[in-house]
Formats: structure tokens, sequence, C-alpha cells
């Protein structure tokens, strides 16, 4: 046990039993944590099984299932098929469901209270801080790189994510470019991934094969997860997709107004080198060899 697994293994027995999740009915709610948890997701807004799944981290469909027929049987969770496809199922909070949900969050608003209230606004703020910073940094590590066909809806909701920043930074509109319609972009030439949270893309990136190299493109990460090095290890996953195809270099461009992309290129081993390319946006190119 080294001393950094040692700080994370005592602060999350320590939590846990200070939030009350062991208990059999979770912040007096009635519902044991799983459950009470399942039912807290649907009513921010998780509408299927497949959400509440994606949302929880890919849990056992049994065990979801075995979840939401307890919520059923209180009168608190409504399922029904989807018209528009048979295999997929509904959920929805009922009447009784929606108070249900409503008493969970007065509940766990009044236990935060009952952590915060003797503590300091030097110390709350401190430990606002600090939570704040573990949160985003435990969901970068944990969180899945996946690939995905680039026409695909989550890859086109990050590309949309992806072209609306780019043209706010450069001050002017930049056009996607035929971007769903690239065929560099998808096997046997290139691959694009996806990292999701909460089923929502959080960053992206694709490489491909260009005048004998590869070329990483359309690195994005959402601003609220910039600075937990999610964009660094997306880059070294480009870059062992890049060996996978079968190139030994990688190049890529970029803007001058991208400092901290550049800071990032430079800090992976990057070198400047001569423009290779004809695109009009970019002002920096890079270059790496890979072992």
């Amino acid at each position: 046990m080294t001393v950094d697994t040692s700080v994370m293994r005592k602060f999350n027995m320590s939590y846990v039993r200070r939030v009350g999740a062991l208990e059999d009915s979770f912040l007096g709610s009635g519902l044991p944590y799983g459950t009470a948890r399942i039912l807290y997701e649907i009513g921010l807004g998780a509408h299927t099984v497949q959400d509440l799944r994606t949302r929880l981290g890919g849990l056992d469909s049994g065990y979801v299932s075995r979840m939401l027929r307890t919520l059923e049987s209180k009168g608190y969770v409504a399922m029904d098929r989807d018209p528009s496809d048979g295999r997929r199922r509904l959920v929805a909070l009922t009447e009784d469901g929606l108070k249900q949900w409503d008493d969970l969050e007065r509940r766990s608003e009044e236990h935060a209270h009952l952590l915060l209230d003797p503590l300091t606004q030097r110390q709350r703020d401190r430990l606002n801080e600090a939570l704040a910073t573990a949160d985003l940094l435990v969901r970068a590590a944990t969180i899945t790189i996946e690939q995905v066909d680039p026409r695909d809806p989550m890859a086109q909701e990050a590309m949309g994510h992806y072209f609306a920043e780019i043209g706010d930074r450069f001050g002017f509109t930049v056009g996607d470019e035929g971007f769903g319609d690239d065929p560099s972009l998808r096997a046997p030439h290139g691959a694009f991934f996806v990292a999701a949270s909460d089923g929502a893309p959080v960053a992206s990136g694709a490489v491909r094969e260009f005048d004998g190299t590869g070329e990483i493109k359309r690195m994005w990460v959402d601003p609220a997860w910039r600075g937990a090095g999610l964009g660094s290890r997306l880059l070294r996953h480009l870059e062992a997709e890049a060996l996978r195809l079968g190139h030994t270099v990688v190049r890529l461009d970029t803007r001058d107004v991208l400092s901290e992309a550049i800071g990032m290129y430079e800090r992976a081993g990057y070198e400047r080198i001569d423009r290779y390319n004809d695109n009009p946006h970019a002002t920096h190119f890079f270059r790496k060899e890979l072992g």
C-alpha cells in the first residue's frame, strides 16, 4: 500500500460512513443508498434504463432492474416500453416519486449542513475547494475513452462544441468542413474517440493518415474538465492508436490563441516544424516520433 492509496482508501471508508451510505435507510428515506440513488438520477433526467446504467458507471442491468422493481412496487416509478423502440424501457417518477425525490433532496441538504456547520468559513472554503478538485480528478481518472463512428450522435455533439469554441476563440465562424462525412476519420484510415460523463461528451479527438504519417485532429476537452489531465490522457490515447494504425510519426496543427493546447503538446514531447498542410486557420505545426 502506497501513501497515495492509503489516503484514498481512508477517505473512502470515512466518507461512506459519514454520509450514511451503509445504512439500510439512507438519510432516513426508507430506501437503501443504491435504490435512493436510482430514484435521484431519474429525477435528474435519466429517462431510460440505459441512461441509468450510463450515469452510474455501467451498473449490471439485473441489479438496476431489481432496484427499479422496488421503486415501482412502492409507487415511486412508472415503467413502460418505448413506443419507438420496444427494446428500450422508459422510466419516470410518479407523483409520489416526485414527493420522495423532493424529500431526499431536503434530507441531503440538511445532512450537508450537519457536516459543514461545525467548521469555520475558512475551513468550509478549504473543504469545498478540496472536494471540487477531488471530484474532478476522480471523474477524469475513471472516465473511459471509446471509439465511435464520427457520424455517431455523441461524436456530432462533441464536434458541435468543438467548432463553436474554436469559432469563439478565433473570432470568426469556422465551418465544420464536412466533418460527419470525412472518411479519413473512420476505419481503416483513422479513428474517432469520445470520452463521456453522465451520457454527455466531455472530450473528443481523432487520428488519421495524412501524407504518409499519422495526424491528430479535432482535439477538444470541455472547459469544465480542463486542469484534470484529461487532455493529456486523450492525447496519449490518440498516439497509441496512431501506432496501432502503423504510424511511427504523428503531426498536428493548432493556432496561436490556443496557448494551453500548445503548452500541452510541448510538454508531451512535440517539436515545432514548418507548415505541412494548407489549413488556413493554423499558425503552429508540431511533430512527434512515437516510441
